[in-house]
């Protein structure tokens, strides 16, 4: 089990560029977010000129190596929402600990609430259950649990799923997760970011090359930048109310 672990988070180590335009390879899978459910704390955050973000995430939200935080997709998060959102103050507070179970991960998320005070929980998960092939009702119900959590705190929820990987997804079942994913955040009116589907997009598209592990982090930097790019165009979109962006904000 270790071992797959191990293969499914070294995946992305690969070649390219970092965080100033937004590359035409983030681009490509625009159409994959979906913005389905506005996120109203996040209106009233950017309302009053300030946006705090709490991740809550496993072993896929970091990178290695000295700079990894600084270059792992949470941070990227801080930089593009930025860029997007003059005026807003925006602060990305991580709760990010490789091996954890979305069980594990739902008792952590209270005090990560109440020490960050977010208008906004981004919560991944759903790769150590599929490895440990966890009760998917378990699953589920530490999902609500944590949603239901952040909403007591006063704070929206973005569910993002796993990581897509050919070398490991015929070894680790991990569909029936995803789809779990998928029902519990429509369940709850909460948005889903589907990081699956959009790594797959890319792999099928040859926008980035998931084969071909080398020692560079570059491909894993780059994948996360775009994580990062969509992420914010996700909640930027979801903030909207009646289709306009709150403060003018453009």
């Amino acid at each position: 089990m270790k071992t797959l672990v191990t293969i499914f988070l070294g995946v992305l180590l690969w070649p390219g560029p970092a965080l100033a335009e937004t590359p035409a390879e983030c681009r490509i899978a625009e159409n994959q977010i979906d913005a389905s459910f506005p996120l109203l704390e996040v209106t009233k955050a950017l309302a009053k000129k300030r946006l705090d973000i709490l991740v809550v995430g496993a072993g896929s939200s970091i990178l290695p190596g000295a700079n990894g935080a600084a270059q792992a997709y949470p941070a990227r998060l801080q930089n593009a929402l930025t860029e997007k959102l003059p005026g807003v103050t925006v602060k990305v507070t991580t709760d990010v600990k490789a091996g954890r179970p979305a069980d594990v991960m739902a008792v952590a998320i209270k005090p990560a609430l109440a020490a960050a005070k977010p208008a906004l929980m981004i919560w991944q998960t759903g790769t150590v259950d599929a490895v440990r092939s966890v009760d998917p009702d378990i699953f589920n119900t530490s999902l609500s649990s944590g949603i239901g959590n952040a909403r007591a705190a006063g704070a929206d929820s973005i569910l993002m799923n796993m990581q897509y990987s050919p070398r490991t997804e015929s070894m680790i079942a991990l569909g029936i997760y995803i789809e779990n994913m998928r029902w519990v955040a429509l369940q709850h009116e909460a948005l889903l970011f589907d990081r699956f589907t959009i790594m797959k997009l890319w792999a099928e598209l040859g926008t980035f090359d998931f084969y071909a592990v080398t020692k560079k982090l570059d491909t894993a930097e780059r994948v996360h930048d775009c994580i990062a790019r969509l992420l914010a165009d996700l909640i930027v979109e979801a903030a909207k109310p009646g289709g306009q962006l709150p403060l003018d904000i453009r």
